[in-house]
């Protein structure tokens, strides 16, 4: 196993976008509970103690891999962010949220629909469906899932971008309404398509 001397600095990556979350410093401590636990956590240099990160806020990171530098000296580790975000001032990553990953703007969309349920708008068209609820929702989603069809069947580009666009807006409608959120399916897809895996350590002599 790995023996960490004083700090090391971690860069924390969202594994699915590739996106650098943070930095912060662990020590061995702090990297035993992560080999551990499968979470982030850090050794905090204000508060001189162990940081179990999201442990107050929710905000969590699940880790997918964990890989020391060639020289050792730096530890990078790759999580799934769970809650709002990796900072705590709210955004998704402590650099900002200027490209956020390519999920970003799922997570835009998904975002409004929220809004629009808490804060209603007038002549707006989600809060017509969502007024209108589930059956209005699932029948739109056959509609734009036809035409999608149709424009891949004519071979126009163009057309298929902006039906599956519609699809894809229609589908968030209706996981907002049932409680599905954007993680819920991108830990889904990971979990089938064999993505996720064990957490894996590496070092100079390969993977624990």
């Amino acid at each position: 196993m790995q023996k960490i001397e004083g700090l090391m600095p971690a860069v924390v990556q969202d594994y699915y976008s590739g996106r650098v979350l943070m930095l912060a410093y662990v020590n061995q401590e702090s990297y035993d509970y992560m080999l551990k636990n499968g979470e982030t956590c850090f050794w905090s240099r204000s508060r001189n103690e162990l940081w179990h990160k999201g442990e107050t806020s929710g905000n969590t990171q699940a880790i997918k891999s964990m890989a020391f530098d060639c020289d050792s000296d730096t530890l990078l580790i790759q999580v799934e962010q769970r809650g709002a975000g990796a900072c705590h001032t709210g955004t998704y990553s402590c650099f900002g949220d200027e490209d956020a990953g390519e999920f970003n703007v799922i997570n835009s969309v998904y975002a409004q629909v929220k809004d629009r349920k808490a804060n209603p708008k007038e002549k707006s068209y989600t809060n017509y469906l969502l007024g209108e609820g589930t059956d209005k929702i699932c029948k739109k989603i056959g509609e734009e899932a036809a035409e999608t069809i149709i424009a891949a069947k004519n071979n126009d580009t163009e057309s298929l971008t902006g039906e599956i666009s519609d699809l894809a807006y229609h589908l968030l409608v209706l996981m907002f309404t049932q409680g599905v959120t954007p993680e819920c399916i991108r830990a889904k897809l990971s979990e089938r398509h064999n993505t996720q895996g064990n957490l894996k350590i590496k070092n100079e002599k390969g993977v624990f």
